[in-house]
């Protein structure tokens, strides 16, 4: 009679014990699975929205207004280098221009 109790009792232990197993390597593997895909996908609501910003008083190689598209905040300070190679500092606006773009303002040059 005693075997039979400790017969069933080691019976239901290995298998509790096998079955909480299972579920701790299920949740582990759903957590690496998760952390190397990145989670799920932001939600477009919730992305802030692309703006293209024209940077005052820079100007390209060929002598053209600088655009930079931008997800950043307002308020949020950029460094573009010039074509000579020497970085400006500029700070984003709510400012639309006339072309549609918005307004980055020239905080001034950058030093490393």
């Amino acid at each position: 009679m005693l075997t039979d109790v400790l017969t069933g009792w080691t019976a239901e232990t290995l298998g509790g014990l096998t079955l909480l197993a299972a579920a701790a390597l299920g949740g582990w593997l759903r957590r690496r699975r998760t952390a190397r895909t990145g989670g799920s996908a932001p939600e477009t609501a919730d992305a802030p929205p692309v703006r293209t910003y024209t940077l005052l008083g820079a100007r390209a190689a060929d002598g053209q207004p600088v655009h930079l598209p931008s997800s950043r905040p307002v308020g949020a300070r950029i460094i573009w280098r010039g074509p000579v190679g020497k970085g400006e500092e500029f700070e984003l606006t709510d400012s639309v221009l006339t072309d549609g773009t918005y307004a980055a303002e020239r905080v001034g040059p950058y030093r490393l």
